[in-house]
């Protein structure tokens, strides 16, 4: 049966994913089905995603109570779901002020738009360039493309948009010498996803905050990845006690819905006025009714508290297999944003695990990414260290562990 619809959508749907040959009908918890019936613990959710799990029953009855009421009128009206949802995240940040939209891309678009247009607004026409980060990822519209530092995202689709210099993520040297009059904006991922789970150093948070202070230019953090509890804090930036202009959300905000969020400071904001921007989708009734329902469930249950507890658990049980294996260069990360980076390619892992009945992710070649649902337990954790375990050892089996 799978074999049919895989070979259905190949003739049908862009080839613009490499997919496994796995085609899933349902999932609970941490736990997916594929349509032949077998069962899968999921280290991916979605890509950092699916945080409280799939399917859950407190979010699906959310959606439904609103979808029975209303699901679009546009943004020339006001709709309930919206304030509460916009005035949870002001609540709970340093921002004063939310844009809704549709992704992460989306988010990074007005992000990017709001820095360059501060400073036209206040007659400095010549500060719009943006510093961003080597390794950095940002999206794959054409300003959010044209701001990551990853050339083999870019390849193909050059002219880029003009206005954005890189350096050396983690180097405050090369980071002040880049910031010239030109420069209106700093963006960078607290930490780096697919970049490798490339965590900031405390310091050089601080100092990248201090500098964008000294230059008067807005500091933007891209929290699509590490927002929403991914990190064991609500938002990655706290665990660094710096604040920026601007923030960005987006993937677990909908924990499986399409949903992305701007934030602002009052001052950065004051730029997007009537007219400076919009999105025909951006915050819709029943899709913020539903991510109303994710934060609620995330500060009720203490999910916080329970992505760090097992976080630092998952993270001690990597580093075990470190000790063991030569193979294994590197553990970092923080939370349930874990890496694992290896000396060999790690796509032949990934696809032991699947056979397993686990599946991970890798990204950068040879970093194993393990962004699983926050609602992961030890038990599950273990299942896969005692797997890795045995693959590492050369003993692997396709059995499923």
């Amino acid at each position: 049966m799978s074999k049919d619809y895989i070979q259905r959508a190949d003739k049908v749907v862009a080839s613009t994913y490499k997919r496994f040959p796995l085609v899933f009908e349902r999932g609970r918890g941490c736990t997916l089905w594929d349509i032949e019936g077998r069962q899968y613990t999921d280290f991916v959710a979605g890509i950092a995603v699916c945080n409280l799990g799939h399917a859950n029953p407190e979010i699906s009855r959310a959606l439904s109570r609103q979808a029975d009421k209303l699901f679009h009128v546009s943004n020339l009206f006001y709709t309930v779901p919206q304030v509460e949802l916009a005035e949870w995240l002001v609540g709970r940040c340093f921002a004063d002020r939310v844009f809704f939209c549709n992704s992460g891309a989306e988010a990074n678009e007005a992000a990017i738009k709001l820095a360059r247009k501060t400073f036209f607004d206040q007659g400095d026409f010549n500060r719009w360039r943006i510093v961003a980060m080597d390794q950095s990822f940002h999206g794959r519209t054409f300003a959010a493309l044209s701001a990551t530092g990853q050339q083999k995202v870019r390849e193909g689709f050059e002219p880029i948009l003009e206005g954005f210099d890189f350096v050396a993520f983690n180097d405050i040297e090369q980071l002040a010498a880049a910031v010239t009059d030109k420069t209106c904006a700093v963006l960078l991922e607290p930490v780096q996803g697919e970049g490798g789970i490339r965590c900031a150093d405390r310091q050089y948070l601080k100092d990248v905050r201090r500098l964008c202070d000294e230059k008067g230019i807005m500091l933007i953090f891209d929290e699509i990845q590490t927002g929403i509890g991914r990190t064991g804090k609500l938002f990655a930036h706290e665990h660094f006690d710096v604040q920026p202009d601007i923030m960005t959300l987006a993937k677990a905000l909908g924990n499986g819905l399409p949903i992305g969020a701007m934030l602002a400071t009052e001052k950065a904001a004051a730029a997007f006025t009537p007219g400076a921007h919009a999105s025909t989708f951006g915050g819709t009734p029943v899709i913020t009714a539903a991510a109303l329902e994710v934060l609620r469930i995330i500060e009720a249950e203490n999910i916080l508290e329970h992505c760090q507890k097992v976080g630092d658990y998952f993270k001690s049980r990597l580093e075990w297999l470190k000790d063991r294996y030569p193979v294994v260069e590197e553990v970092r990360g923080v939370g349930l944003m874990l890496g694992m980076k290896l000396s060999q390619k790690g796509a032949p892992v990934v696809e032991a695990c699947m056979d397993k009945g686990l599946l991970i992710n890798c990204t950068q070649e040879n970093v194993l990414r393990f962004v699983p649902p926050l609602v992961i337990t030890a038990e599950e954790v273990d299942r896969l260290v005692v797997c890795l375990d045995d693959i590492f050892a050369g003993t692997g089996t396709t059995e499923t562990c």
